[in-house]
C-alpha cells in the first residue's frame, strides 16, 4: 500500500496514534464475533469491510505496530515445513462410554459411592461434537498458541491453521462490558465443519469435476493439518469451545459455558442443564431426536457434573474422569446388501455413480440408495455389485457407502465398469486426462437439458429474466423446449394454454426471450456450457473469433495459443462443436437471430488492463456486474471469482463482505469503479 493511498484511507491531517490502533482493532474483533459467532452483526459488511481497509493502513503505516491479534493476520502466516511439538499445560482426556441409561445410572451410583455431594449435583448435557480436539492458549487475553490434542499429553502446533477460523477470538473479552480475564488461560474445543457447508463444498468440488470428501470430520482434521495456512483458510472451518483446561475462574460447568460466551467464544446453544438424576435420563432421551436437527455432526452426548469442585476431587479412573460421561448414540452406520450401481447425470455432464440398496433402517430413516462419489472411489474401495457394505447416514447429509465387507463375499459380486455411453442419451462419455469425473458431452442430453437451460438463461449468460427452473420444467416436460434454440420458438397462444400463465406472464417471459438476442458473442459461448468455459473464458474467445462459426472451424492447437487455455479446455471447445447435436442447436440459434458478432469495441478499446487479474465485489453504483466484467475484458483484463495471490486487483462498491478482508490479507490494491475507469483510461 503506497504511501498516497494510505493517505487517503486515513485523511491527510488526521493523527492516529497507537491508542487509535489498538481500539479500531477492539472494534473488529468486536464485529466479528457479532457476525461469526452471534450471527448477529450489528454494522453492515460494506463498514466492516471499511474498519479492516483502515486498520491495514495504519498498519502500513506503522508496521511496528502489528501483533498476532491484529485481525489482519488471519491468514498472513507462509507454509509450514513440519508441525511442531506442543506439551499440554495438563492433560486433555478423553471420557469413558455409556451405552444405555442403564449405563448412565450405573456410572451415577458408582461416583456417589465414593462422595453423597454427587446426589446433590445438577447436571450439564453437551453435544458430542464429531470433529478434532483443539487447544487453544491466550496470554494477556491474546491468542498465541493452539494444538491438537495429539495423544493427550503433547499435540501438534497449528497455530497459523487456527488463526484463519473466523469464529476463533484473536483477543479477549470480545464482549462489551467488564469480563475479568486470567493472564494465562488455555480453552478446549472442537474444531469442524457444519454439513451444510461440506454439502457445498462437495458440490463445488464435484462441478470441477474434483475429488470429493467422504465426511465432515475427516476433512475438519485433514484442513488443520495441512501444512499451508492458505489452504486451511479455503475450507468453512469452524469451532465450539466448552472446556477451560487452566486458570477456570468458574466453579460451575454451566458458568463455564457463560464465561465462555462473555469472552467472545463460540458454546453450543443445545447445552442444557439439568437439576437431578431423572430429569438428566429425561433429557438424554430427547437427544436422539434431536441429533437429525444439529446442523453438524454429533455421535453423542456428553453428561457433565455442574460441580467442577466435585468433578475434579472424583479424581479418575486409568485416564477417564470420573466426573464425565459419553453416552454414544445407536451407530448411524449399518450394513445392507448393495443391489445395483446407477449413474446420474448432472448439468456439466459429469457422471455420478449412487448405491441402490436392499432398503434398510438408520435412524428411523428408511434408506434405499447412497452416494458413491465418484467411479475412482468405488475403484479405491473395490465396492462391488451384490456386495454387503457398511453405509452411513449423519444428520440431513446424503447416506454414503463407507466399503464393503470383504469377509462376507461369496464370489458372486461382480465388479463394477464405468459406462462407455451416457445412460440416458447413449453418446459416448470422456475423461480428461488428470481429472476424476467423466463426462457425457452431448449438451442436448434429456438429463442435462433442464439445467442446461437453466444455464442458458442465467444472470451471468443470456440473462432472461423471469425464466427460472420451474418454468425450465414446465416447458421441457411439456415438450416445448428440447434445447436452448427452442426458447426462441416459444408463441404466446401456446404458453397461455400452460398452468399458471396469464397474458401478463406470457408477455414478460417473451419479451426477456427477445431481449436476450442482443447479447454479446461473449454472453453466448457463456451460455452455452462448454465444459471448463465460464464467463472469463468464454470473454477470451470472444476476443479472438468474429462470431461461432469461427470458434466452430478452430482447431484445438489454435486454441492453446489463447493465454490460459491448456490442451483440456481446447479439446472440450473442439469436442463440443464437433457433437452433431451441438451442431443443430447452433445453427437453430442462428436461424432464429441469434449470431452476436465481435463488438467494434472489443477490436479496439485500448489494452490497458492487459495481463491484469482482476476480482470484483459488492454493489456497483456506475456499473452493472456484467458491464464491468466486460468492460474489464475489453481493455485487455482478466476477471475471477476468488481472491489469490495472483489477483492484481479488487474492485470494490458497497457491501463488499468477505472478498475484501482477504484481498487485504494478501496485499491486494483495492479500485473504486471511478479508480478502475481512470487505470483503464492510462496510455499505455
Amino acid at each position: 500500500m503506497n504511501g498516497a493511498k494510505i493517505a487517503i484511507i486515513l485523511g491527510m491531517d488526521e493523527k492516529i496514534t497507537f491508542s487509535d490502533y489498538e481500539q479500531l482493532k477492539k472494534d473488529i474483533h468486536y464485529h466479528n464475533y457479532r457476525y461469526h459467532v452471534q450471527d448477529d452483526p450489528i454494522v453492515s459488511d460494506y463498514e466492516f469491510d471499511q474498519l479492516l481497509l483502515k486498520l491495514r493502513a495504519m498498519e502500513a503505516a506503522h508496521p511496528e505496530w502489528i501483533t498476532p491479534d491484529s485481525p489482519t493476520q488471519r491468514s498472513g502466516a507462509p507454509p509450514a515445513e513440519r508441525f511442531e511439538k506442543v506439551r499440554h499445560p495438563a492433560s486433555i482426556l478423553s471420557l469413558a462410554n455409556a451405552f444405555s441409561e442403564d449405563d448412565i445410572r450405573a456410572w451415577y451410583e458408582r461416583i456417589a459411592k465414593l462422595d453423597e455431594r454427587v446426589r446433590q449435583s445438577s447436571f450439564v448435557l453437551e453435544p458430542k461434537i464429531d470433529g478434532l480436539t483443539v487447544v487453544l492458549h491466550y496470554h494477556n487475553g491474546v491468542f498465541v498458541q493452539g494444538a491438537t490434542r495429539g495423544d493427550g499429553e503433547v499435540g501438534e502446533d497449528i497455530t497459523a491453521n487456527l488463526r484463519t477460523i473466523p469464529s476463533i477470538p484473536l483477543k479477549i473479552p470480545v464482549e462489551t462490558g467488564q469480563v475479568e480475564v486470567p493472564e494465562v488461560l488455555v480453552v478446549r474445543a472442537e474444531a469442524f465443519i457444519m454439513l451444510a457447508d461440506f454439502e457445498r463444498l462437495n458440490q463445488e468440488l464435484a462441478e470441477k469435476g474434483e475429488k470429493v470428501y467422504q465426511n465432515p470430520r475427516n476433512t475438519a482434521a485433514g484442513s488443520l493439518r495441512q501444512l499451508d495456512p492458505a489452504l486451511v483458510a479455503q475450507r468453512p472451518l469452524t469451532i465450539l469451545s466448552y472446556a477451560i483446561v487452566t486458570n477456570n475462574p468458574k466453579d460451575s460447568q454451566w458458568e463455564t459455558l457463560r464465561y465462555l460466551k462473555r469472552l467472545g467464544f463460540p458454546v453450543s446453544d443445545y447445552s442444557q442443564r439439568c437439576d437431578n438424576l431423572e430429569e438428566m435420563i429425561t433429557c438424554t432421551r430427547g437427544w436422539q431426536e434431536k441429533r437429525t436437527h444439529i446442523p453438524f455432526d454429533v455421535d453423542g452426548v456428553v453428561i457433565k457434573l455442574d460441580d467442577l469442585r466435585l468433578a475434579d476431587e472424583l479424581g479418575f479412573v486409568g485416564k477417564d474422569p470420573r466426573g464425565a460421561l459419553a453416552l454414544k448414540f445407536p451407530a448411524q452406520e449399518v450394513t445392507t446388501k448393495l443391489n445395483d450401481i446407477g449413474v446420474n447425470v448432472g448439468r456439466t455432464g459429469v457422471l455420478t455413480p449412487y448405491a441402490i440398496l436392499e432398503p434398510v433402517d438408520i435412524g428411523g430413516v428408511t434408506v434405499k440408495q447412497a452416494t458413491l462419489h465418484n467411479f475412482d472411489y468405488i475403484a479405491e474401495k473395490d465396492i462391488r455389485v451384490g456386495d454387503r457394505v457398511l453405509v452411513k447416514r449423519a444428520g440431513d447429509v446424503i447416506p454414503y457407502i463407507i466399503g464393503p465387507i470383504t469377509d462376507a463375499r461369496s464370489g458372486d459380486e461382480k465388479s463394477f465398469e464405468i459406462p462407455q455411453e451416457c445412460p440416458v442419451c447413449h453418446q459416448p462419455v470422456e475423461n480428461i486426462e488428470g481429472e476424476v469425473a467423466w463426462y457425457c458431452i452431448n449438451s442436448s442430453c434429456p438429463a442435462q437439458i433442464i439445467r442446461n437451460i437453466e444455464h442458458y438463461v442465467s444472470r451471468g449468460a443470456m440473462d432472461i429474466v423471469g425464466l427460472g427452473i420451474k418454468i425450465v420444467e414446465q416447458l421441457v416436460e411439456a415438450g416445448l423446449v428440447s434445447d436452448v434454440a427452442d426458447l426462441y420458438t416459444l408463441k404466446r397462444d401456446i404458453l397461455l394454454d400452460l398452468e399458471g400463465f396469464k397474458d401478463k406472464k406470457a408477455d414478460n417471459l417473451l419479451e426477456a426471450v427477445e431481449a436476450s438476442k442482443t447479447q454479446s458473442l461473449g454472453r453466448l459461448i457463456t451460455a452455452l456450457g462448454i465444459r471448463g468455459i465460464g464467463e472469463i473464458a468464454a470473454e477470451d474467445l470472444a476476443k479472438h473469433f468474429d462470431d461461432l462459426d469461427a470458434l466452430a472451424q478452430t482447431g484445438a492447437a489454435d486454441l492453446e495459443e489463447i493465454e490460459g487455455f491448456g490442451p483440456n479446455m481446447a479439446e472440450a471447445v473442439v469436442d463440443w462443436f464437433a457433437n452433431q447435436k451441438n451442431q443443430e442447436t447452433v445453427r437453430k440459434l442462428k436461424a432464429a437471430g441469434i449470431w452476436p458478432v465481435r463488438s467494434q469495441a472489443e477490436q479496439t478499446a485500448p489494452q490497458t488492463l492487459a495481463g491484469k487479474k482482476f476480482v470484483v465485489t459488492g454493489s456497483l453504483v456506475d456499473f452493472t456486474r456484467e458491464e464491468i466484467k466486460e468492460f474489464i475484458s475489453q481493455h485487455g483484463g482478466k476477471v475471477s471469482d476468488g481472491i489469490s495471490k495472483q489477483t492484481d486487483y479488487l474492485v470494490v462498491g458497497e457491501n463488499a463482505g468477505s472478498k475484501l478482508e482477504k484481498a487485504q490479507a494478501l496485499g491486494v490494491t483495492i479500485l473504486s469503479e471511478a479508480q478502475l475507469k481512470e487505470l483503464a483510461e492510462k496510455t499505455a
